[in-house]
């Protein structure tokens, strides 16, 4: 992005097209490698020379973290993740050394990466804002929200899309787990509209904004 030093990489892999993502800071020449979902040498070859200096995760599902174990140790990194999805990284043998929590802050100042809890589609999910980009993990897609397992993880993600993504500048880009980007100011209208519908209590699941 112009004026940013935060470059911003990805790669999809594995057999769910998982999109991670490399920010690489070019003031610090530093790396953060975010949700590394599978084929590891991939991975590898795709960031070539660029430093990877820590792997943060936006939410624990299999297809997100399947590749950080042998990342770990091949980059010699310590890897982040929310406490509430502790359980659920556990299912798939990797351990946090780090928690992510609202409001923390990575390269302080211009640059900065803060950390927005946003549950509902884990415990533990968390997106990576930026300038105005922010990696939204599966809290968010162009069409609807993340997938659900009960209504009432629904409704939580619907209060953390409100209280959280919706609060942010339409021009925000949205950067999800999965295929392309949106912004905010694109979701909107439909997202307003779906608040706005009645739906019903049973909902969950793949919801779109048109219900």
């Amino acid at each position: 992005m112009a004026g940013s030093s935060l470059e911003l990489k990805k790669i999809q892999v594995g057999d769910w097209q998982e999109n991670c993502y490399l920010i690489f800071n070019r003031n610090l020449n530093e790396g953060m490698l975010v949700d590394p979902g599978d084929e590891p040498e991939r991975i590898k070859a795709w960031i070539g020379n660029l430093p990877v200096n820590q792997i943060l995760l936006t939410h624990a599902h299999f297809d997100h973290v399947g590749a950080v174990n042998e990342l770990r140790v091949h980059y010699g990194v310590h890897v982040g993740l929310n406490p509430a999805d502790r359980e659920l990284a556990a299912q798939s043998e990797v351990a946090l050394d780090f928690e992510l929590n609202d409001g923390d802050i990575f390269w302080p100042g211009p640059d900065e990466i803060q950390v927005e809890y946003t549950p509902g589609h884990t415990a533990g999910s968390v997106c990576l804002r930026f300038d105005d980009r922010v990696l939204v993990g599966d809290v968010i897609f162009p069409g609807g929200p993340g997938h659900t397992h009960t209504p009432e993880e629904l409704n939580q993600s619907i209060i953390s899309l409100r209280s959280k993504v919706f609060s942010w500048p339409d021009e925000t880009e949205l950067f999800p787990g999965h295929g392309l980007s949106t912004t905010v100011g694109r979701e909107r209208p439909d997202f307003m509209a779906f608040l706005e519908r009645p739906r019903p209590a049973d909902l969950f699941g793949d919801v779109s904004w048109k219900i």
